[in-house]
């Protein structure tokens, strides 16, 4: 067993107001996806197959440095609103029913990626549809960069001791401060790994080929939706939930529905491909 690491959530506390890891790994994140996707704007990555000619000549045009503040402004707020409403149905739908008004209270804690990321999907069509940038060239410049913050996010939750793992006999497991006596697995961690490191090195390396739009976007909802579902089975079900279809997790029905939704749209964008 290792001892799990004694790291205060709070960075720094000044009166009432504290500078937590948890909101400054999702802050590192943001930043840097903002500044890896300007990287490939200016490196000319837009210039590569991302926008077809047909496309072009219906009014689409590349994405440009000038329009990265407004498509995160456009993402954020479809992530925060998507991650708060996807945890609420998702989740916990009776009892939101029973309790409307707990829906606002964020700080309660209950965030969802599958909402998270539905929210910024369609906020990131509506920035295109006005802005009219290539749907899918956009969703790839960003695809590619997820990663980096959904890896520093589960750091942020292992040193809040939350979203544990299940019991466990491996030599790594940790008694956490708010799972019980028991040792258990540090999933956090290897969501860490497989969402973020790995993730991001496989996206971060095919960017340079020459796929058709959307092909990357593809690729990172499959192969999240996999890694994810994977980890689950490590990971201690949402205690209002429990199992869903017999031995899975609501997480494992979400990422199971990422995978085939992946599968699809990496078939219509190959096909498109060839037309």
């Amino acid at each position: 067993m290792v001892p799990y690491p004694d790291i205060s959530p709070e960075i720094i506390r000044v009166g009432p107001f504290a500078v937590r890891w948890y909101g400054m790994m999702y802050l590192i994140g943001f930043a840097s996806s903002y500044l890896l996707v300007r990287h490939q704007v200016k490196a000319g990555s837009e210039t590569r197959k991302r926008v077809r000619r047909d496309r072009e000549e219906e009014g689409v045009r590349s994405f440009k440095p000038a329009d990265i503040d407004s498509l995160y402004s456009y993402i954020v707020l479809g992530l925060l609103l998507g991650a708060r409403l996807g945890y609420v149905i998702f989740y916990n739908l009776s009892f939101y029913l029973e309790h409307p008004l707990e829906m606002f209270a964020v700080w309660h804690g209950g965030m969802s990626f599958h909402g998270g990321l539905i929210g910024s999907i369609a906020m990131g069509y509506l920035f295109s549809r006005k802005f009219r940038t290539d749907f899918w060239h956009t969703a790839d410049l960003v695809s590619v960069t997820a990663p980096i913050g959904l890896g520093l996010g589960r750091l942020g939750n292992f040193i809040n001791g939350e979203l544990y793992g299940r019991v466990a006999d491996v030599p790594w497991a940790m008694v956490f401060p708010s799972g019980g006596p028991l040792p258990r697995h540090p999933s956090q961690l290897y969501e860490f790994f497989l969402e973020g490191v790995v993730l991001f090195t496989v996206l971060w390396t095919l960017r340079r080929k020459n796929y058709e739009t959307g092909v990357l976007t593809s690729l990172f909802v499959i192969l999240y939706g996999a890694f994810r579902f994977f980890v689950e089975f490590f990971r201690e079900p949402d205690v209002q939930l429990g199992y869903v279809l017999g031995i899975f997790t609501m997480g494992q029905v979400l990422c199971m529905s990422m995978v085939v939704v992946g599968a699809i749209i990496l078939y219509l964008r190959i096909a498109a491909s060839h037309r």
